[in-house]
């Protein structure tokens, strides 16, 4: 019998199939923060905003010298003896083609975040930024700086976070016969321990980031999406249908999770993918085409000559606000979803080598990243600086509206408008559902120590609990609070990253070379 069978899961009563510490643990943890943040939400601001602020003045250096790390041992891997390493059994087949592969990662991962900030954060850059002079603002140069500003922020870095953390779950879980689960990263270095308290506070950590980070970004989601039904059916602003939005998400997702990767959440990333591909047609061929299709090449190469010099930048000035309220709450929050996205990443990627692995993870969400960015941003600014104006007015106004504000600003007539305003806001409900329902899976998969199909009961659960949490915060006004809460979060987690990329380092170098029989960490179930 496996350690997973000993210490984990309870086999009748009411944690049947899931860890009682984790599963008490994590209700525990979130009632406290929701209930702090909600009793005493102006002294639970200061003391998130407080800790934020002595990571962007104090620690600036440690997130960008962790998050540069991160890429360069990501490559590092990839042309290592360890990339022919399959992360599975040696003849294991991958589970998903690529189509459905690249769709679930990139959909669980950035979707709704690019979705939200596409055209919002160039426009924020083009006003203002420490690589400009405020002569400089609103024209050609500071558009294309802005342009790189945000590609950096969605660009290889973070996904080379989301690799090394994916890599070291898939490798320990479906090669060496350990949990699907944080705390097996880690056995390398701390052995049986794991399934103590040291195991379970870095999973606790991981249930804490994912839960914080998906609701918060439910409740912002929520606005946006009342901004888009605002805007095509007159549907007021307001607390009580953002928490009908919530309600109707969470459902959904719920239903979702409850049918499996295989199903539900293969099917609504597919879906994703289709109508993202719809929405960059729609503003290709009704946008300055030639324009914004040059702009992606121009763009790409200025971010990778400037990747790495923007990667290691720390700004001399610690009077200066800018670094740490983008680039560091950035990689914060890239910490933060981690352990979500890494383990939904390691789910969905059994039987790939280590080297497609990696440069999949890497390149394809990256392009596809850098493409969006372009084709919205860069139609936004052809509007600001070439046509009819306002995009900077609107995201300065209602960022909630940026989106659709460009859209209507493309004056293509009032039915492609509305047909275009109609499909981003299908988007923000599927890429919505897609994240929530993957984190809910993750967070069950976690309760239960690896076990890739949790009880349904607590799939239900904390499906609707994620729901409430982003409502609960929305009515109390505490969801700025909560998402400043979870990059400070991120600090102590980024602590058990570097742990687990060790361990994983530490376990490859034992692997066999080709020809000679294969070797096992002690100790661990096959």
């Amino acid at each position: 019998m496996s350690n997973i069978d000993i210490q984990s899961n309870n086999k009748e009563g009411i944690f049947a199939g899931v860890n009682p510490v984790m599963a008490v643990g994590s209700s525990i943890l979130v009632i406290l923060f929701v209930l702090y943040t909600v009793i005493d939400p102006e002294n639970a601001n200061k003391v998130y905003s407080a800790a934020k602020k002595y990571i962007a003045t104090d620690l600036s250096w440690y997130y960008v010298g962790l998050m540069s790390a991160f890429l360069f041992i990501a490559f590092y891997f990839v042309f290592s003896r360890y990339g022919s390493i399959r992360l599975g059994k040696n003849d294991e087949k991958p589970q998903f083609g690529f189509f459905s592969w690249f769709s679930m990662l990139f959909g669980a991962g950035i979707g709704i975040g690019i979705l939200f900030w596409s055209i919002a954060e160039p426009m924020y850059h083009m006003q203002t930024n420490p690589f400009i002079t405020k002569d400089q603002a609103l024209s050609i140069e500071a558009a294309q700086i802005a342009m790189r500003i945000s590609i950096f922020h969605w660009g290889l870095h973070g996904w080379a976070l989301f690799a090394i953390c994916g890599m070291s779950l898939a490798y320990f879980a479906y090669r060496k016969g350990l949990p699907l689960s944080v705390r097996s990263g880690l056995y390398p270095v701390f052995g049986d321990r794991i399934y103590g308290p040291l195991g379970h506070a870095a999973d606790l950590l991981a249930v804490f980031g994912t839960v914080f980070g998906i609701a918060t970004s439910l409740g912002l989601g929520a606005q946006q999406m009342n901004a888009g039904l605002e805007y095509l059916f007159g549907i007021p602003i307001s607390t009580q249908t953002q928490i009908g939005l919530i309600v109707v998400i969470s459902m959904i997702a719920t239903f979702s999770v409850l049918t499996g990767v295989d199903k539900g959440i293969r099917i609504l990333s597919e879906l994703n993918m289709r109508l993202t591909v719809v929405m960059l047609a729609f503003f290709i061929i009704l946008g300055p085409t030639a324009y914004v299709i040059g702009s992606f090449f121009t763009n790409l190469g200025d971010y990778m000559l400037n990747v790495t010099t923007l990667g290691l930048w720390v700004d001399p000035n610690p009077e200066n606000t800018w670094q740490g309220a983008w680039t560091i709450f950035y990689w914060g929050w890239w910490i933060a979803w981690a352990p979500f996205c890494g383990m939904f990443i390691a789910r969905i990627s059994r039987g790939r080598t280590i080297r497609e692995f990696v440069l999949g993870v890497l390149l394809a969400p990256t392009t596809l990243a850098a493409f969006w960015i372009t084709i919205f941003g860069n139609t936004a600014v052809y509007i600001e600086l070439f046509g009819q104006g306002g995009v900077v007015e609107a995201v300065n106004n209602d960022l909630t509206l940026a989106l659709f504000k460009t859209i209507e600003l493309m004056d293509i007539g009032s039915v492609l408008t509305i047909l275009g305003a109609s499909i981003c806001t299908i988007m923000l409900v599927t890429y919505f559902v897609t994240s929530a329902d993957s984190a809910t899976l993750v967070i069950c998969t976690l309760l239960s120590m690896g076990n890739e199909h949790p009880p349904a009961r607590y799939r239900i659960f904390w499906g609707m609990s994620i729901g409430f949490v982003a409502a609960v915060l929305l009515l109390a006004g505490g969801l700025s609070a909560l998402q400043t809460a979870s990059i400070v979060a991120a600090l102590p987690f980024s602590l058990v990253i570097i742990t687990t990329t060790f361990g994983l380092y530490k376990a490859l170098r034992r692997e066999p070379l080709p020809g000679k029989p294969d070797s096992d960490i002690a100790g661990v179930a096959k």
